[in-house]
């Protein structure tokens, strides 16, 4: 389904999605122009067939990555995320493509790195340029709409802030309306401080053209008054949206889909779906490939200590949930004197007597985690996601914290969020695994490539510092 930012907005003459496909392709044949200027021995006739063979992968990838869509009321970082990765795959694409074409001589590999970086230059400053226009525009009066509230409660509220927060809707605040008693409503901030009244104000307002959006914000179980207050408005040529209070539930990336035409919304849901669950994947090998050369070495040196400290096997297998909640086995490097992996397993504590020798440095430096690579390599794990606990702590807390079970919606990680930000270590309290869980599903609403990137650079200060580490 489509954004709810792309009906709001006014709809022009010229699909604004084509305007931007026609600048993309301004965009590549300029850069390829300026890339023939600096390098003027291109054949022009290559030239050509090579730019428009451009714009066909570029669209191809833009519609993969959604990066047609109506960005209104979205993040420009994610807008700038889909326009990197749909033209560095199609130059990618032409790459490979060259290597069986007559074109492969054409275009060395450095003026294929430049071009990307013009055409880039090129098609994020369309972009930087669009939104700032909209936002003039909007800051100038032009071609705004009234918007109303039917709802004068919490939801409405944050509804009010969130479009007043985007210039980019054109739309201006009228007020809210609600036909319960003022001791029933809402109390509201000092600056959206506007009740208009009741219901028929708002309709008697709809109907003389004097607010063209009306979003109706009363709770779900007030099915016979929306049904009313929508038969109202059936005789206006306003604009109405049912915003639902679904935020009464624990959301947990939630998204619209349609089944043969029945709208349906997700509550609970996995976020990587297509090219964002690929994108993720490839990121995990492609890292863990690195990581495991660089660290071969030192990982058999630890192995060595470890057979040379104490008696045991070298590697600690425990049986831990995975993704949707099935049992894996993650590996680390034993670290213990004991190999804990039944129905009740006692968490390290500060000077534990069961570990080895060397086993307070593996854990405090986090060596004792790298076996992991392979269940990451597996495809067991991800780099970045909740950590996996010991299976009987997930019985026990999954009974003692609502909504536990939900960080198993995505493969857990060999770092998360709750790691980075203090929640590391032993959670001797309800409190600090509360705490942990809350970053875990906080990990799952807000992800992006971009996160996992931000919260493995945030890994190394914290293994670094080695807090909590036991």
């Amino acid at each position: 389904m489509n954004n709810t930012s792309d009906n709001i907005c006014r709809q022009d003459p010229v699909s604004p999605a084509l305007k931007l496909k026609l600048l993309d392709a301004l965009s590549i044949v300029g850069g390829l122009w300026m890339l023939v200027n600096i390098q003027p021995e291109f054949d022009s006739k290559s030239t050509i067939v090579v730019s428009l063979i451009a714009i066909g992968l570029f669209n191809i990838f833009a519609e993969v990555v959604g990066l047609y869509r109506r960005w209104h009321g979205l993040g420009f970082y994610k807008e700038v995320g889909c326009t990197v990765i749909a033209w560095a795959t199609t130059i990618a694409g032409l790459t490979l493509l060259g290597r069986f074409s007559i074109y492969s001589t054409e275009i060395s590999g450095p003026a294929i790195l430049w071009w990307f970086a013009i055409t880039l230059a090129f098609a994020l400053s369309v972009r930087v340029w669009i939104r700032w226009f909209n936002r003039y525009q909007a800051n100038r009066g032009v071609g705004t709409r009234k918007f109303a509230i039917a709802g004068a409660n919490e939801l409405g509220i944050q509804l009010a802030r969130n479009v007043m927060a985007t210039p980019d809707l054109r739309l201006t605040f009228s007020g809210f309306y609600d036909d319960r008693p003022i001791d029933r409503l809402c109390e509201l901030p000092e600056d959206l401080n506007r009740n208009e009244g009741k219901i028929d104000t708002l309709v008697e307002s709809a109907k003389a053209g004097d607010i063209q959006v009306i979003f109706v914000t009363l709770p779900m179980r007030a099915e016979e008054r929306i049904r009313s207050i929508i038969g109202e408005l059936t005789d206006t040529t306003a604009s109405v949206y049912i915003v639902p209070d679904l935020f009464v539930f624990q959301m947990l990336n939630s998204r619209w889909t349609d089944i043969q035409g029945l709208p349906v919304v997700s509550v609970f849901e996995n976020p990587l779906f297509g090219v964002d669950g690929f994108l993720k994947r490839l990121l995990d090998i492609s890292v863990a490939t690195t990581a495991l050369l660089i660290a071969g070495i030192p990982m058999m040196l630890i192995a060595m200590a470890v057979k040379l400290t104490s008696k045991g096997p070298v590697l600690f297998k425990q049986k831990r949930y995975g993704l949707d909640g099935k049992q894996i086995d993650v590996w680390k490097f034993r670290s213990m004197t004991v190999c804990e992996n039944g129905d009740k397993v006692v968490q390290a504590k500060k000077n534990d007597k069961r570990l080895t020798s060397i086993g307070g440095f593996l854990r405090k430096s986090s060596l004792d985690e790298l076996p992991q690579i392979f269940n990451v390599l597996s495809g067991q794990m991800s780099l970045v996601g909740p950590r996996p606990h010991a299976n009987s702590h997930n019985e026990y807390y999954r009974r003692q914290i609502e909504g536990y079970m939900l960080r198993h919606k995505v493969k857990p990680g060999m770092t998360g969020l709750a790691q980075v930000n203090g929640c590391r270590g032993e959670t001797e309290t309800l409190d600090k695994m509360a705490a942990r869980i809350k970053y875990d599903h906080k990990y799952i609403r807000d992800w992006s490539i971009w996160l996992d990137m931000k919260i493995m650079f945030k890994t190394l200060f914290v293994v670094f510092s080695r807090q909590n580490a036991y």
